[in-house]
């Protein structure tokens, strides 16, 4: 009998599980496997992004936050060591850039670069107008005494 992995379907979203949208984004092959990232849940409405950017400063980095999308690219000014004889160079200081795909009402509240991780923090904002609201009972009698007052 065989089974499915779907850990990739949860890589590139945050904050929702829509399984036809996951469906969508598994469909598609150009995805990289560089920089390396985890997305952690750090509260009940909190999330963070790391990247390991290794070479990469912060003039380096762009991050863009638009509608439902994140998209986050580096692109590291490469320099030269005089006179240096490399025998491997294993240290990437390649292009990137990585989208995710945020769900409703998720806002990116701020980055940090520290050690050669990339920290994104994301919070999930639901306006008041969105959120649940319990509503009364009453019965037909209160409801005709409490117009009666209104009137009066």
């Amino acid at each position: 009998m065989s089974t499915f992995d779907l850990t990739p379907l949860f890589r590139s979203t945050v904050g929702f599980d829509r399984m036809m949208s996951l469906l969508d984004t598994a469909g598609r092959s150009d995805e990289q496997a560089y920089p390396p990232y985890n997305i952690e849940k750090v509260g009940e409405d909190a999330y963070r992004i790391t990247m390991a950017v290794a070479g990469i400063g912060e003039e380096d980095l762009s991050i863009v936050a638009q509608g439902n999308s994140l998209v986050i690219t580096g692109k590291q000014k490469r320099e030269e060591k005089p006179g240096a004889d490399y025998l491997y160079r294993g240290i990437a200081g390649r292009a990137f850039e990585r989208r995710f795909q945020l769900a409703d009402h998720i806002k990116v509240t701020g980055a940090e670069l520290a050690n050669g991780l990339l920290n994104v923090d994301l919070v999930r904002e639901v306006p008041e107008a969105m959120k649940p609201r319990t509503i009364k009972v009453g019965t037909a009698t209160q409801k005709q005494v409490v117009d009666h007052k209104s009137a009066a």
